[in-house]
């Protein structure tokens, strides 16, 4: 196959997985306003209170799914926002539910855009798989750590969970793998009984910026944390329909809906 032909391929997987993902948003926004219409005619306050609360996780996951779309544009982005918006995203759409504690650890860097995509399906992969296997009573922490050496960025997910030492490698796994060579990286993996951890590294591109940022932030996205002060992007779409789902789930009912009282965000920074 010619270097053009190859070429004209990944752009036809690109657009066709840009349309999958529109038609999966369109999904999340229509499956929000049916239980929404639910909601609104039932004259049930405990119906209206359990289907609100149904409407809040799908905007989670519809959130989640957009943060792991494919980048619009070939550009740089920072790979520490990125991830604390992801890291929210899983946090809220599968890790609360489990009493699972999210914490990363990040340095401002500037990654390409599909880069930093492609590091993020493999963290999603990564917390997610921890969050099925490694915790048989649902509570613990799971961590996010990414920095980078010289001409090199080191990625840690780590848990303190128990899984056996020798892991069969499903699908997830296999996954993780194919999204590693992308990044003409390498990963290694340890298992065991008192926690497991992953370690990935893979080579720096981009140029360093004059004055670069050296701090560290160590942001909790935990269970308890329904606030951040960075706002998950989105289309419109999704995110609108919910918000106004979520409404009309509770107007028709005089009695308020129960809303949980919201937690501090904890950012501790090190200059």
């Amino acid at each position: 196959m010619t270097e053009l032909a190859l070429k004209r391929e990944i752009n036809l997987e690109h657009i066709l997985l840009r349309e999958l993902i529109h038609r999966i948003n369109n999904e999340f926004s229509s499956l929000i306003g049916a239980v929404s219409r639910t909601a609104a005619r039932s004259v049930n306050h405990e119906v209206k209170v359990a289907l609100a609360h149904i409407i809040e996780l799908l905007s989670h996951y519809a959130e989640l799914h957009r943060a792991l779309q494919m980048p619009e544009n070939d550009t740089h982005i920072d790979a520490a926002a990125y991830l604390e918006n992801l890291c929210q995203s899983i946090s809220r759409s599968k890790l609360d539910g489990m009493k699972i504690d999210l914490v990363l650890t990040a340095s401002p860097l500037r990654l390409p855009s599909e880069g930093c995509w492609r590091l993020g399906m493999i963290v999603y992969e990564l917390v997610t798989n921890a969050a099925r296997h490694a915790f048989g009573n649902g509570k613990g922490e799971i961590r996010v750590e990414i920095a980078r050496a010289r001409r090199s960025v080191e990625c840690r997910v780590t848990d303190n969970g128990s899984a056996p030492a020798i892991v069969q490698r499903g699908r997830g796994l296999r996954i993780v793998d194919e999204l590693v060579k992308g990044l003409d990286g390498r990963i290694y993996q340890k298992f065991g009984h008192t926690g497991s951890r992953s370690i990935l590294t893979f080579p720096y591109h981009a140029e360093p910026q004059r004055g670069e940022d050296r701090r560290k932030e160590i942001v909790q996205v935990s269970r308890k944390r329904r606030h951040s002060r960075f706002t998950a992007t989105s289309d419109g779409s999704a995110a609108n329909a919910a918000a106004a789902a979520r409404s009309r789930a509770i107007s028709t009912d005089q009695q308020p809906h129960p809303r949980r009282s919201p937690q501090r965000r904890t950012t501790k920074s090190r200059a």
